[in-house]
């Protein structure tokens, strides 16, 4: 009789530190987000460089590529990003880092 209750306690307390998991704590990962999955990012970086102060040049060709691939996520963004492409490119070099920068803060990541 108490051969059996010690082996139906040592059953029971094995069971339970298998329910309860001996494995430590949950493992750690580190995500990574890249890029290419968001079509701002081509538009960011060129405007980027027209905050700092770079002249138009061959990319000007793209902006409606640009715009489309932004318009397939973000109707909404394309048409800010749209109108202020065309507001750039009428601008003169003067204005245009300024008119990039707040053409970028527009269109900063929202946390929707």
């Amino acid at each position: 009789m108490i051969q059996l209750r010690s082996t139906s306690i040592v059953v029971l307390i094995v069971a339970v530190l298998g329910f309860l998991g001996c494995s430590g704590p949950p493992r750690e990962e580190t995500i990574e987000v890249k890029a290419s999955n968001d079509p701002l990012h081509t538009p960011r970086s060129i405007l980027q460089r027209y905050a700092e102060g770079q002249a138009l040049g061959s990319e000007v060709a793209s902006f409606p590529k640009l715009v489309e691939d932004v318009r397939a996520v973000d109707a909404a963004r394309a048409d800010v990003l749209e109108m202020g492409l065309a507001e750039i490119q009428k601008a003169s070099a003067s204005s245009r880092p300024a008119l990039a920068k707040s053409l970028l803060q527009k269109l900063q990541p929202s946390m929707k």
